[in-house]
């Protein structure tokens, strides 16, 4: 179990002016992905909870949820600021809840926009192109076993097209109390392309998810305060998976001064570092499970994305969206 070993080694720290946002470099290696000094810039705020980051190289733009608002946006490369869908992830007329938008966005291996809608409780794929989007859905996945799901929350897809997916309770109304709520249970799940859905594991809160490189291993956050954990597991075969372990515990920093937010959302680097959301903003840990740096944004970050190019990386930050150079 790694509890918060971090290293004694280069600490350099950015501060910027009025707002909590600094880079702290806790190994050398994270000099090859980021510098200390390099800006993080606000390209959107007013928003209510932001998740999902997407960038969508064809048309150099982000796409991004906001939950509350039942909205996806987009931010294009002028930084202009418009609505690209709505309703996102609830399409009834009235939601008693907190959450009913989409929240994790990703493509499918055709390029089409799959939303993790939380009001529907379902995968759901944009039947329109990106470039003319209407919120018009078919499902992908809505249910277990003929029990409907609770909300599924964040997605990957691995290079066969097989999406390994998380399921916690946080788009029900009342969330683990909600007298709708048909599985017993939180899962993480794998739907192969065969249209199998296999159950992967259970876990208290599964949130983001995250392929290695080689994909020969499986990430799972854990958005539990009282185990604010990531594990790791072992993939033998598509939604197969044997050794989990936990790859990193961050459950002692819970609650304490600046470490707003648990694990969330996070993106596999090709060079085989995962960039994690959690308490206090984003982390990045090499494969071995160190953390070798961290980005503060002063606010629960809940998830984090991309350019193609890996240059730029986009964080949804509580009601802000960020973005920050890369190397």
């Amino acid at each position: 179990m790694k509890r918060l070993i971090l290293p004694i080694a280069l600490v350099l720290v950015a501060c910027h002016e009025n707002h909590h946002f600094s880079i702290e470099i806790l190994d050398d290696a994270a000099l090859n992905l980021i510098d200390a000094n390099s800006e993080i810039e606000i390209i959107g705020s007013g928003f209510k909870w932001t998740e999902g980051p997407l960038w969508i190289d064809s048309g150099g733009y982000l796409l991004f949820s906001d939950i509350p608002n039942n909205t996806v946006f987009k931010i294009d490369g002028s930084g202009d600021l418009t609505t690209y869908l709505k309703p996102s992830g609830y399409l009834g007329k009235a939601f008693d809840g907190k959450e009913p938008g989409s929240n994790g966005l990703l493509l499918d291996p055709n390029g089409q926009l799959v939303l993790m809608q939380h009001g529907e409780r379902r995968v759901a794929r944009m039947k329109a192109s990106l470039d003319s989007p209407s919120p018009d859905y078919e499902v992908v996945a809505d249910n277990y076993q003929g029990k409907r799901f609770n909300s599924p929350n964040d997605g990957v897809f691995d290079s066969q097209g097989n999406l390994y997916f998380t399921d916690p309770p946080y788009g029900l109304p009342q969330q683990m109390d909600d007298p709708n709520k048909a599985l017993d249970f939180q899962g993480v799940y794998c739907l192969k392309t065969s249209g199998e859905l296999i159950l992967v594991d259970q876990l208290t809160r599964p949130n983001g998810i995250a392929l290695s490189p080689d994909e020969s291993k499986l990430f799972v956050a854990v958005s539990d305060p009282e185990n604010a954990t990531w594990y790791q597991y072992d993939l033998t075969a598509p939604g197969m998976v044997s050794n989990k372990i936990i790859f990193y515990d961050t459950t002692p920093l819970i609650g304490q001064e600046g470490q707003q937010g648990l694990p969330d959302g996070m993106k596999m680097h090709s060079d085989g570092y995962l960039f994690a959301t959690g308490p206090g903003g984003v982390w990045i840990f090499d494969l071995s499970g160190k953390a070798i740096a961290r980005i503060h944004t002063g606010q629960a970050t809940a998830n984090c994305a991309f350019t193609t190019d890996e240059k730029t990386l986009f964080m949804a930050a509580d009601d802000y969206m960020l973005k920050v150079p890369l190397k």
